[in-house]
């Protein structure tokens, strides 16, 4: 399987250095006959800081493997990606990772959960507590801090797994189709207030999602992975352009 990637912009502002570098990145898996599947090849990507980039394509492209990279949850079969000039090798935690289900915990409140990467870094006791205030009110959870996840719904539970990831301000956040289960209405509510947030941090965002339509309503840029042809090519354009195409 061979990979197209089509960047539809590039970064506005080229005094931004990539946060996220992906170089000529192959990933092969071993399949129980002893054979080789190839989920991504000679892929490449700069992803300048405060950029939030959509990747699109169909199921089995290696959307959701390129994040897993990137995170560093497995390594790359060749090629090199580096976060913030630092070669990935290992688990990332400089990023932050939103998986398609919430994945909330069960025995926490949300305020709870939403704090819970904020342990690891050590916030003062009030800087942690107004963090995680914040990022609440942001989602228009505010009211519902001290309830489980069980007694959310579908959407609200979407939420707070965002801002969980957002709330500790890694310099990436990575979105794996995080809205995907979700009915129409709820993904547009959804979809308005990370734009929202993002707004008001601009913190990094790459966000993986089938949908051509949310990826364009979304993003700064739209990097389209195909499977063929067999290699890689970059278009320029303003969001006008891309809505031609649809």
């Amino acid at each position: 399987m061979a990979n197209t990637a089509i960047e539809t912009s590039q970064s506005t502002n080229p005094r931004n250095h990539p946060v996220i570098q992906v170089e000529n990145v192959s990933k092969l898996f071993r399949t129980p006959s002893e054979g080789t599947i190839s989920a991504l090849q000679s892929i490449s990507l700069n992803v300048p800081h405060g950029e939030f980039i959509t990747v699109v394509g169909p199921s089995g492209c290696g959307k959701s493997t390129l994040l897993k990279l990137i995170a560093g949850f497995s390594p790359p079969s060749s090629g090199r990606i580096l976060c913030q000039n630092e070669e990935v090798r290992g688990l990332n935690t400089k990023v932050g990772y939103v998986p398609q289900e919430s994945k909330l915990f069960p025995w926490l409140t949300v305020e709870q959960n939403v704090g819970f990467g904020l342990d690891s870094r050590r916030y003062p006791r009030e800087k942690r507590e107004h963090q995680v205030q914040q990022f609440i009110k942001l989602a228009g959870l505010a009211g519902f801090e001290k309830y489980y996840p069980a007694q959310l719904s579908g959407g609200m539970s979407k939420r707070a797994s965002i801002i969980r990831a957002l709330a500790y301000e890694p310099a990436v956040i990575l979105m794996d189709e995080p809205f995907g289960p979700l009915d129409a209405q709820t993904r547009m509510v959804l979809q308005d207030e990370l734009l929202k947030i993002w707004e008001q941090k601009r913190q990094t965002i790459v966000f993986v999602t089938h949908d051509l339509v949310e990826a364009v309503a979304l993003a700064d840029r739209v990097v389209v992975i195909t499977h063929r042809p067999e290699n890689q090519r970059h278009y320029q354009r303003a969001h006008e352009t891309a809505a031609q195409h649809l």
